[in-house]
């Protein structure tokens, strides 16, 4: 009988190798795109491929950039993601196959959401340091979280898309 037990690795994201980003249809003619500068979380795993890896993920909504100061303050407002009330962006899931499936909270609303993973590989940097690379990418509806202003132009046009494309390209380092 054997009582061996799977010690789970620690892994988290490496900020200066990662980003996270969000992409929506302006006047349905255009895309605007915008990142969150300011973010943290990691993995739990016991396989190097990563499967059934527990993954969670913080975002400060308060780093949101666009690139454009009056409509990240917009962002931060109440009309969307109220930065002051909820100051984070919350996911926690579990890598199957080429999915994260798991649960993202913004506001006060969580969903489950799916996202594609490209898992790129495992490998030891310069330093020393074992890291492993991820590009993750899915879309969401922002109304079912709340994210509900809009306005319409005199021809009829939506100016903010609903659909929002999450686009990150992750880099974890062993702990």
């Amino acid at each position: 009988m054997s009582t061996a037990t799977v010690t789970a690795t620690q892994w988290a994201i490496d900020p200066t190798h990662s980003e996270v980003s969000f992409k929506v249809k302006h006047l349905v003619i255009s895309t605007v795109t915008g990142n969150f500068k300011s973010f943290e979380g990691g993995a739990e795993s016991t396989s190097d491929d990563f499967q059934g890896a527990e993954i969670s993920f913080d975002a400060h909504i308060s780093s949101i950039d666009t690139n454009q100061s009056d409509r990240d303050n917009h962002l931060k407002s109440a009309d969307f993601f109220d930065a002051e009330k909820y100051p984070k962006m919350s996911f926690n899931g579990v890598l199957e196959g080429d999915k994260l499936v798991g649960e993202l909270t913004i506001k006060d609303v969580t969903k489950t959401v799916e996202l594609s993973a490209d898992f790129g590989g495992i490998v030891q940097d310069p330093y020393g340091q074992t890291k492993a690379g991820f590009e993750l990418e899915g879309k969401i509806s922002r109304k079912e979280f709340g994210l509900i202003w809009n306005a319409v132009t005199e021809a009829g046009s939506i100016v903010v898309s609903d659909q929002v494309r999450i686009l990150a390209n992750i880099q974890i380092v062993k702990q």
